[in-house]
């Protein structure tokens, strides 16, 4: 290794994230702003203040030149670093460089009681870190070898990332060298993360065998009635386990099993349900368990939001697509003949248990399905994770512990931080919906049930991508890299023939639309994203091009 740069606004974490990065190279770690202020004796605002902006960029660039020259480092630079062209030039011809991509949001609650930040002493410091980030970042861009986003909560992970994506660069120079699928996730891997939402913040555990812990799930449970909603197809292969552990733990349960499929989840389901939890007296104090996959979860979660006006609920997602994606953010509810989860409300869950070993009874169909929420996670927010899928798609398909563990690590992370900034999809949290425009028009085009969600969304994707690049976003290489990936998924990547009439329709009943106009999670580029409205003969010809 001959040396890792890390770049990035400041308060994007690249002091942590190198000092573990560079311990766990072997490395030297070094900080430039702290080497400028070890030479000089003062402190960076000091110099600031005194000497002027201009000044203190002049010795960065000597301290940046000299450090440059040395082998063996991980050097976390100053924010303003790559303002200077010589310094950006030796960084791209000396090492690897890591990007650390922060939101403003992100960084405004890092810095926010932080007083050697110069640049942000300001009456409006979000004002500043905007005009900021529109002048560094595409500096940062052009120079990177790698992108990785810092909103994660688990900063370990985040470092794991960039080991892989490392070792991967150093591979595809040597052909007979073998990557790791993830080396720190394996099938003993538990993983506890945590969704920030305030006083309503709620943890997600994944790992395997999560269900054989009674204690895990009882401490979720505050009062003495149980609630437990499954389906035909989970409930015989884990619910006694599940029910056992509840009542030893003193817990009153009833259980209430669904048909199984899309389907049915309706008002018809809902009802159930609801007379289920009068019939055995539920109060205010009953915690509703949802056992099983995306159907199940956002039923039992509108439940939980209706009933009494409010019970807690726990959601143990057996499916790879609701482990990914349903089981997290708070978005519940059902589907309406005119338009899927149309009618539902956001209600979050006090836990998200994630038995891994679940997904060894999970038909191939099933995981596919769950695939596609992974790559969209990596087509539209992370760059980074949509190569790894790449790499590590036939690991995925075949099961292997260890890639899902860390797919489905990083697919909560992304979602957690996302949800986080956005809970109620005011903007941001939007981006989640890539390829589900065209996915929900499949769904009910076709009627739920003929194609699984996640093949729909697969579909969907692939679709956008075409859209995408038809309006000058991404080029054709990487239309034809989603549209692998999708189908080495094992997801369909040609979409049903629903006449055009049918297809605006469908799409036109849409939560994202505002006053009529159809809204569009397109790509902008490869693993960020743009959300727009699309020319009327641009998607007639995505349309035309796709089914």
């Amino acid at each position: 290794m001959q040396n890792v740069f890390l770049v990035g606004l400041m308060g994007a974490g690249k002091t942590t994230i190198g000092r573990i990065l560079a311990r766990k190279l072997g490395l030297k770690f070094v900080d430039s702003d702290h080497e400028i202020e070890a030479r000089t004796g003062a402190s960076i605002p000091w110099i600031f203040e005194i000497e002027g902006e201009a000044a203190f960029r002049r010795r960065e660039a000597d301290v940046i030149r000299e450090l440059c020259g040395q082998d063996g480092l991980v050097l976390a630079t100053g924010g303003g670093a790559i303002l200077n062209a010589d310094s950006r030039a030796l960084l791209k011809a000396r090492g690897t460089v890591v990007y650390l991509r922060a939101t403003v949001n992100s960084i405004l609650q890092r810095t926010a009681h932080d007083k050697n930040r110069p640049l942000l002493q300001t009456a409006d410091p979000r004002k500043k870190l905007e005009e900021l980030m529109a002048v560094r970042d595409p500096l940062y861009t052009e120079i990177a070898d790698l992108i990785i986003d810092t909103g994660r909560p688990n900063v370990q992970s985040m470092v794991q990332t960039i080991l892989t994506q490392l070792d991967t660069m150093a591979c595809q120079a040597a052909p007979d060298c073998v990557t790791q699928a993830e080396p720190s996730m394996n099938e003993q891997s538990n993983i506890l993360l945590n969704v920030e939402l305030g006083e309503r913040s709620y943890p997600i555990a994944i790992g395997p065998a999560l269900l054989n812990d009674s204690a895990l799930l009882a401490r979720h449970v505050h009062g003495g009635k149980v609630a437990i909603v499954s389906n035909t197809t989970v409930a015989p292969l884990y619910l006694e386990r599940i029910e056992t552990g509840l009542r030893a733990a003193g817990k009153q349960v009833t259980t209430v099993i669904l048909p199984d499929g899309e389907e049915h989840k309706n008002w018809s389901s809902l009802m159930q349900i609801f007379d289920a939890l009068l019939q055995n007296k539920a109060d205010r104090k009953t915690t509703l368990i949802a056992l099983g996959g995306g159907v199940i979860g956002d039923l039992t979660g509108y439940a939980a939001a209706s009933y009494m006006r409010g019970v807690d609920f726990i959601q143990v997602p057996t499916t790879l697509l609701s482990q990914v994606d349903s089981s997290v953010g708070g978005k519940t509810g059902i589907n309406h003949p005119l338009g899927k989860n149309m009618i539902g409300a956001f209600y979050q869950p006090r836990a998200v248990i994630a038995d891994t070993a679940t997904l060894e009874t999970l038909p191939a169909r099933e995981l596919a399905a769950g695939l596609a929420e992974v790559i969209k996670y990596g087509a539209v927010i992370d760059l980074a994770f949509f190569e790894w899928i790449e790499a590590n798609i036939g690991k995925l398909v075949a099961r292997d512990k260890g890639a899902l563990a860390y797919a489905i690590a990083r697919s909560c992370e992304i979602k957690a931080d996302v949800v986080r900034q956005d809970e109620r999809e005011g903007g941001l949290r939007a981006i989640l919906n890539f390829g589900h425009t065209f996915g929900h028009a499949i769904e009910a085009g076709m009627g739920y049930g003929v194609w699984l969600h996640g093949e729909a969304v697969g579909c969907g994707m692939v679709m956008a991508a075409d859209l995408s690049q038809r309006m000058g976003l991404i080029d054709a290489a990487t239309v034809a890299r989603v549209r692998q990936l999708v189908a080495a998924a094992g997801l369909p990547v040609k979409a049903p023939d629903l006449g055009v009439d049918q297809w605006l329709e469908a799409m036109a009943v849409d939560k994202k639309n505002e006053g009529g106009d159809i809204k569009f999670i397109l790509m902008h580029p490869l693993g960020a994203s743009k959300i727009t409205t699309a020319p009327r003969e641009l998607l007639l010809a995505t349309l035309a091009a796709c089914v």
